[in-house]
């Protein structure tokens, strides 16, 4: 009977420990977005687990950003439309790391051209993810193409069920991104725009927490950013290899489009253009506490 208390007692010990072990792991919300492979990468690579990191897989940028909200990580991936949407709620929110430019990345689609949608007058479906960049991105193109006077029925859904999307005969506009988007292009629908064709619109992706997270984990976000850098080496070096070790994550993405899509983003992991850092600090997204 002792025996079975010890055992029973050693049992709880040990489920005890491994689950406070799962809650010690600095979680980071991500998405399939082609600049943030280079954490898929380093996952697959094995580098995350000796930092104790582990990474929350999410079909958008907004869901990203409500696991945060709601605790369940400890760093998301955004853009600093994601920033600015979340630090009116949360003074400590800053970004600590930059990822990448999109060059043409995220995209505006449609099963009409701009010519068409300019001369209609019936309804427009326009799907996209509400609280995201997205809807910067259709303001500001609805702006550039005189769209405003349409009639707009707004369809806030994550790219996932965007994705699933058949071309049909109701006008209908797409806010997406890659990889999102090949699959779109093969359902029909035709690029309309894109950031490569907006060039006053800066859409920057990167790594965001609180100062207190930051504190806390300082040495392990250092070391990350490290394996990030590496990570964008390897692909630059073989690419290949890299696609091979991420595909899985891409939604049925092949190298070539992978290869093309690699064009839709400048990375600014290492060296950020001082341009772009006043342009971000005059749209109140600090710059002060980015890891070098």
């Amino acid at each position: 009977m002792l025996r079975k208390s010890i055992f029973l007692v050693f049992a709880i010990f040990l489920f005890t420990s491994c689950s406070i072990q799962e809650n010690k792991k600095l979680k980071i919300a991500t998405t399939p977005w082609i600049g943030y492979t280079p954490l898929l990468y380093a996952q697959e690579k094995g580098w995350l687990e000796p930092l104790n990191i582990k990474l929350l897989n999410v079909v958008s940028l907004s869901e990203s950003m409500y696991l945060f909200k709601g605790n369940s990580a400890d760093v998301y991936m955004g853009t600093q439309y994601e920033y600015n949407f979340l630090a009116q709620k949360i003074e400590s929110l800053i970004p600590i790391m930059l990822m990448n430019k999109s060059n043409g990345g995220d995209v505006v689609m449609g099963n009409f051209s701009i010519e068409e949608f300019q001369n209609i007058n019936e309804e427009i479906d326009v799907y996209l993810e509400m609280d995201s960049i997205n809807s910067i991105i259709f303001e500001t193109f609805i702006e550039k193409y005189n769209l405003k006077e349409k009639k707009i029925n707004y369809i806030n859904k994550d790219q996932a069920y965007i994705a699933e999307l058949k071309n049909r005969d109701k006008p209908t506009i797409i806010i997406t991104y890659v990889p999102y988007n090949k699959i779109l292009e093969k359902s029909g629908f035709k690029l309309l725009d894109s950031t490569k064709d907006n060039y006053d619109l800066l859409v920057i992706d990167g790594m965001i927490t609180t100062k207190e997270t930051l504190n806390q984990n300082k040495k392990t976000f250092i070391e990350l950013k490290d394996l990030i850098n590496k990570a964008i080496e390897n692909l630059e070096n073989d690419p290949k290899e890299y696609y091979e070790t991420v595909k899985d994550y891409l939604l049925d993405t092949n190298y070539e489009e992978f290869s093309e899509s690699l064009d839709d983003i400048i990375w600014i992991n290492k060296n950020i253009p001082e341009k772009i850092i006043e342009n971000l600090s005059n749209h109140n997204f600090p710059t002060r506490d980015l890891i070098k």
